[in-house]
């Protein structure tokens, strides 16, 4: 009755009689998946989590740094959009931060009537060593194949090595193969879990900015990142309420 009773925790009930600490862990969560085939999913993380640690459970926090480490000038960046995901905000102030802000960096949503100006801008860019962001690629499925072939005619004898050519799109069957084989691909998943939603907001924009974060003087600053803190802390709990 109680572990049918348990919503969390599972993993780590004591079983009755000659089951207990007779089983395995995998043999104890095969024969707790009989009995509560609903909570499989938080079992199997719990399980991974014992027998490899929490780094193969838990997402690592977002490194856009990293990711344009991976990726060079004929190897697009592809972000993987997830519902309520945004990544337009973060990549512009990336790109302030690598000396391509403003005009350096050209933007365009696709669209009806947009893959011309898009190809013009590749075009461009690829030859004075800018950035372009081609937004919502799954949005313009009848342009796909004329992106995937600029993509492939990209090498690096034509290309300026500073360019850089950054993807958004939902899942979609009608992206390209090839453009996913040979780029970088990213995601954002919401974080799980108060911790996760906490390091999330500490490492995004603005607190990840050392002047906004530790820029407050005067009489009250002392009380500024006690503020800060309880502020991260509920908007965690809201956005746990929300999952």
């Amino acid at each position: 009755h109680a572990i049918y009773a348990m919503e969390t925790g599972l993993f780590d009930a004591v079983l009755p009689g000659k089951w207990r600490g007779s089983l395995g862990s995998f043999e104890k969560v095969c024969l707790l998946r009989c009995l509560r085939l609903d909570r499989v999913i938080p079992m199997v993380a719990a399980f991974v989590k014992s027998e490899l640690g929490a780094d193969y459970v838990e997402p690592p926090p977002f490194n856009l740094e990293a990711c344009y480490e991976d990726a060079s000038s004929v190897a697009p960046l592809i972000f993987i959009l997830s519902p309520g995901q945004d990544p337009m905000t973060e990549l512009l102030k990336f790109a302030d931060s690598r000396g391509f802000g403003g005009k350096k960096t050209q933007a365009i949503s696709l669209g009806q009537g947009q893959g011309p100006i898009a190809r013009r801008l590749i075009s461009d860019a690829s030859k004075t060593g800018g950035w372009v962001v081609l937004q919502n690629c799954h949005l313009s499925v009848s342009w796909m194949p004329t992106l995937e072939k600029i993509c492939e005619d990209m090498t690096p004898d034509t290309v300026s090595p500073d360019f850089r050519l950054w993807l958004t799109s939902a899942p979609s069957k009608h992206f390209p193969v090839s453009i996913l084989q040979n780029g970088v691909k990213m995601t954002n998943e919401p974080p799980r879990g108060l911790r996760a939603n906490m390091i999330g907001s500490y490492l995004s924009d603005p607190l990840s900015d050392p002047e906004f974060f530790d820029g407050v003087v005067g009489g009250n600053a002392w009380a500024y990142k006690r503020l800060v803190f309880g502020l991260a802390f509920f908007h965690a709990v809201i956005q746990e309420r929300r999952n």
